[in-house]
């Protein structure tokens, strides 16, 4: 909502933070004055290098498309759960193969019989980790 103070800076300021957040916003105006609105969207819409959509009686909208985020890689990340398709074939060979899904996460492993296991973690015996 844009106030009777008008283009305060707290006004350009959430403004621009919506638009960054959303990219379409709807702004309603109180003033009663038609050509100060249009004065007022076509000022804001300047101000913050957004395109004026609308100007429906006190309700203004402005479009400013969105910036791209950006994604920050953390090191400590580890592998996410996956979903293994195992195929069953049967032994006659006359059948279809079964299809089972199974989701194995980061600490686990699947062995050759398409069992779930816990990944074991490695240990170094002490004559390697001395010499």
């Amino acid at each position: 909502m844009i106030g009777s103070d008008g283009l305060t800076p707290a006004v350009l300021k959430e403004t621009n933070t919506a638009l960054n957040a959303h990219g379409l916003i709807k702004l309603r105006v109180l003033s009663d004055d038609r050509e100060g609105r249009e004065q007022l969207l076509a000022d804001l819409a300047e101000r913050l290098d957004a395109a004026p959509i609308q100007h429906i009686g006190k309700l203004l909208v402005l479009w400013r498309p969105l910036p791209p985020k950006e994604k920050v890689e953390r090191e400590d990340r580890k592998p996410g759960p996956k979903v293994v398709k195992i195929l069953k074939f049967s032994k006659s060979g006359n059948h279809r193969a079964q299809v089972k899904k199974l989701t194995v996460l980061g600490n686990q492993r699947l062995t050759a019989g398409g069992i779930v296991k816990r990944a074991k973690k490695r240990v170094t015996g002490s004559k390697k980790a001395g010499s």
